[in-house]
């Protein structure tokens, strides 16, 4: 994927809400998570916290949430687990990432086509222990 406009990391800042489809192909359900995403501005770059509630297949839903820290790296996005861990890091010219966690794998594609209002990661995680696709569409709320 090659985009025209410049994404930096200050587009990220504020509220998106999101909503996410999942194809558990291991586990043999679908599920769907809504809610919403905030950036906010922290020493280093841009905390990333999401809730809302979850839905596996015909399960009642749950509320959950996720943290990350989102921040600016030679010319590349580097997205770090809450604990300062290293998970993945793209171009956001360019939208793939990968992130491997032995045994499974992890790529991601992003899409900014509809930025700077929408944007969606898509996600195929396979190996022994997983294998689902996640999409999330992001919408600036």
């Amino acid at each position: 994927m090659s985009i025209s406009i410049r994404i930096t990391l200050a587009g990220f800042e504020g509220r998106w809400v999101l909503r996410r489809h999942i194809d558990d192909r291991l586990g043999g359900q679908l599920g769907r998570f809504e809610g919403h995403a905030d950036f906010c501005e922290t020493h280093g770059g841009l905390s990333y916290r999401e809730e809302g509630w979850l839905t596996l297949g015909s399960s009642t839903p749950l509320f959950a949430s996720r943290e990350y820290l989102w921040r600016e790296e030679g010319g590349r996005i580097a997205v770090d687990y809450a604990d300062g861990r290293p998970f993945h890091d793209f171009v956001p010219a360019e939208g793939a990432a990968f992130h491997a966690c032995d045994p499974d794998s992890y790529c991601v594609t992003y899409d900014f086509s509809g930025w700077p209002d929408a944007w969606q990661s898509d996600w195929a995680v396979t190996g022994p222990r997983k294998d689902y696709v996640m999409t999330t569409h992001y919408l600036r709320a």
